[in-house]
C-alpha cells in the first residue's frame, strides 16, 4: 500500500514510516494538514494516517478535506489526545478508523485493512475513571467552542491557564 502519514512530530512520523516500510508499504510524510492536502491532490494513496493535534488546521479538518477529495480513501486517525467526542466527529467527517497512541504497528495495520465495524468487539462494563470523564467533558465543551480555549474555559467556569495545563497533559487511560 502507498500510505500518507500526517503528523507534526517528525520523529514519530519517520519512525512509523520506517516500520511500515519494513512491512512492505511505501510511505509519504506530511507535517501539516496543508501539506497532506497538497499531497493527496498530487498523488494517489491507498490510505492515510493522521494525527489530530497539529499547528494550523486540525486532523479533523484534514479528515474532512481528504474525504472530500477522495471519498473512498481509508483514513485512520492516530492521536495521543483521544476522546469520544473527537472519535465520533472523525468518523462523521469521513475517517474509517480511530486509534489512541501508543498503538502497535500491528494494530495500525489491522485498522487500515478493516473496512467494516466489528460487531463482536468486546464491550466492557467497566465505567470510565473520574479523570477520563473529566477529559471527555472538556473535549466535548472544547469541540462545542470550535477549539477556542478561552471560550471553553469560560463555559467550564475554569481559569484559562488551568484548562491549558489540563489540555497539555496526555489524555488519561
Amino acid at each position: 500500500m502507498k500510505l500518507l502519514i500526517t503528523d507534526d512530530d517528525a520523529l514519530f512520523a519517520q519512525t512509523l514510516a520506517r516500520q511500515l516500510n519494513r512491512r512492505g508499504h511505501r510511505c509519504e510524510i506530511a507535517h501539516s494538514s496543508e501539506e497532506a492536502h497538497t499531497a493527496v491532490e498530487n498523488a494517489v494513496f491507498d490510505a492515510a494516517i493522521t494525527d489530530l493535534v497539529m499547528p494550523g488546521n486540525s486532523g479533523l479538518t484534514l479528515v474532512q478535506r481528504l474525504h472530500a477529495l477522495d471519498p473512498e480513501l481509508p483514513i485512520l486517525v492516530l492521536t495521543g489526545y483521544a476522546s469520544i467526542t473527537t472519535a465520533v466527529e472523525a468518523i462523521k467527517l469521513g475517517a474509517r478508523q480511530y486509534l489512541a497512541k501508543p498503538a502497535t504497528i500491528d494494530e495500525i495495520l489491522v485498522a487500515l485493512e478493516q473496512a467494516q465495524g466489528n460487531p463482536h468487539l468486546d464491550v466492557s462494563a467497566k465505567p470510565l475513571s473520574i479523570e477520563q470523564l473529566e477529559w471527555e467533558h472538556i473535549q466535548k465543551v472544547l469541540s462545542e467552542h470550535e477549539g477556542n480555549i478561552s471560550a471553553t474555559a469560560r463555559a467550564l467556569n475554569m481559569h484559562r491557564r488551568t484548562l491549558q495545563r489540563k489540555l497539555d497533559k496526555f489524555a488519561p487511560h
